[in-house]
């Protein structure tokens, strides 16, 4: 495939109207990409687009990736464009695999009918179900217990199937639980309902809701599961060294995205508590069905191959910037909200 028909540094994005989409685009810029986002702002919001251009269009479109992928002629493709919330793939797993294994096909023969080569995948820890040793490596067993984990493990299978026929190279980033909110503001978790841990114990501290703790009883420090968070500024730089990768040539790779660092759920309560100023309302609930006690990364390759390792994923400055985002963003809301009733037409007789 011919590099030349492409502008240099310039990437395609899908799903970068979302959570982790949108800090990585800031991070692109910031590294001197052009960017364009594809995103159906099923799951995005438009004014997560801040650093280039929207084209509103679905994955599983495949008319409009083409056309989106021949109009950018990028010379990179990051897909975050997915489903990601694990009850809601039980619950509906046709719409999982559907979205997120279709579509990456469809995003991978766009890109073969545009000569484009270089594919970053946003992926996940899920991949490897119940770890069999901590922390995880890369080599670590693939064995998911979720539609969704099973989903995100098949599209890794076609990406290395299509790239090995095809000469396409990838680098696929399986990140552990990404967490907190860009330090600027500009970007944050805005997911309702809220699904992550930190976000959830954030907004109870907030608006006074019940934070859920899913067991005690763990083989742990305290009793409660151990999750390697890791700040999603710091995702977002990785994502940019991997594009840097790739353009300069790298082979495929897949890298894990961590700290190795282990937080307890207990933790993360006192963490809040400590920003907030004040307790929290918890309470205990049973386990949740395959939850593992302890789930953490090994980072040791990425910063091998990308020289990347988190430098703001403490779980303070993970709280602090989430507490930052989720209080402005809701101020932001209301103040929305009241200015449309304002601007509502007068009631006539």
């Amino acid at each position: 495939m011919g590099g030349s028909l492409h502008s240099r540094k310039r990437v395609l994005v899908t799903g970068g109207a979302g959570y982790v989409g949108s800090h990585c685009c800031k991070a692109f810029a910031r590294e001197g990409w052009e960017v364009v986002v594809f995103d159906n702002l099923s799951r995005g919001w438009a004014d997560f687009v801040r650093w280039g251009p929207l084209i509103v269009g679905d994955i599983l479109d495949g008319d409009a990736l083409r056309k989106a992928m021949d109009d950018v002629r990028p010379s990179a493709v990051a897909h975050f464009a997915a489903l990601a919330y694990v009850g809601e793939s039980v619950a509906q797993p046709d719409i999982y695999y559907r979205t997120n294994v279709l579509g990456t096909l469809n995003v991978l023969d766009a890109m073969r009918h545009a000569s484009v080569e270089n594919l970053l995948f946003s992926s996940t820890c899920a991949t490897y179900g119940t770890p069999a040793r901590v922390p995880v490596d890369e080599t670590h067993p693939q064995a998911p217990i979720n539609p969704y984990g099973h989903s995100k493990l098949m599209a890794e299978q076609v990406i290395r199937d299509v790239s090995g026929a095809y000469g396409l190279r990838h680098v696929l980033l399986r990140y552990f639980n990404a967490a907190g909110a860009d330090v600027d503001g500009e970007v944050g978790e805005r997911q309702d309902p809220a699904v992550r841990a930190i976000q959830l114990a954030v907004r109870s501290a907030q608006v006074g809701s019940v934070f859920q703790v899913y067991g005690d009883d763990f083989d742990t420090r305290d009793g409660t599961a151990v999750r390697d968070y890791v700040h999603v500024s710091d995702l977002a730089e990785a994502h940019a060294k991997a594009l840097d990768y790739l353009l300069a040539g790298g082979a495929s790779e897949v890298l894990n995205l961590g700290t190795g660092v282990g937080v307890t759920v207990r933790e993360i309560v006192d963490a809040v508590e400590a920003v907030a100023g004040r307790p929290i309302a918890w309470e205990m609930a049973p386990r949740r069905e395959g939850d593992p006690a302890c789930l953490v990364a090994a980072c040791e390759k990425a910063a091998a191959v990308l020289g990347w390792t988190a430098k703001q994923s403490g779980l303070d400055e993970i709280v602090r910037s989430a507490w930052a985002w989720q209080k402005a963003d809701r101020e932001r809301n209301d103040r929305q909200a009241r200015t449309a009733v304002d601007l509502r037409p007068a009631a006539t007789s």
